[in-house]
């Protein structure tokens, strides 16, 4: 394991390397919760240390990712990906400060109601590994947020420069 961590902070060194992710956890996977719980605060603290945004992998254990966050004192920007929960825990993860990226569940009528009420300042979009092409993304969050595409990129930009150009 100590191979691992130094070859990804020897990674985080490289200039073309903008953030650390996916960290996180997950709960339906085969390995082990608490050695995932001590790499997930590995990854905090190198995040911290090199000052690399992370993007949050995180499957059925959102109260324990965000109690690590928390232990930790995660002080770099933090990106959930391919969120598709509840307008309850997106408020209450865009309160702590972090952000929130969406994928192919914009085409999920609850998904939309979530995420049209968010912040446009507060969230990304993605593809991950969804036959959907990131047209067909921005064009569905644009619908959702009844803005223009060309808009939706200019502020997707801005957050870009904002949270991983830094």
């Amino acid at each position: 394991m100590d191979n691992e961590i130094s070859a990804l902070k020897n990674a985080l060194t490289l200039r073309n390397v903008l953030a650390i992710g996916e960290c996180g956890l997950d709960k339906i996977c085969a390995n082990n919760f608490q050695l995932q719980k001590k790499l997930f605060a590995v990854q905090i603290s190198l995040a911290n240390e090199m000052q690399k945004p992370m993007i949050i992998h995180c499957v059925k254990a959102y109260e324990e990712v965000l109690e690590e966050l928390k232990k930790e004192i995660v002080s770099v920007p933090v990106i959930f990906h391919g969120f598709n929960k509840s307008k309850e825990l997106a408020a209450r993860i865009i309160k702590e400060g972090y952000f929130l990226s969406f994928g192919k569940d914009l085409f999920r009528q609850e998904i939309q109601n979530v995420f049209a009420e968010l912040s446009i300042e507060k969230i990304f979009l993605e593809t991950d590994n969804s036959e959907i092409s990131i047209q067909e993304i921005y064009l569905q969050a644009a619908a959702i947020k009844h803005i223009s595409v060309e808009t939706l990129i200019e502020k997707m930009n801005g957050n870009y420069l904002r949270v991983l150009a830094e």
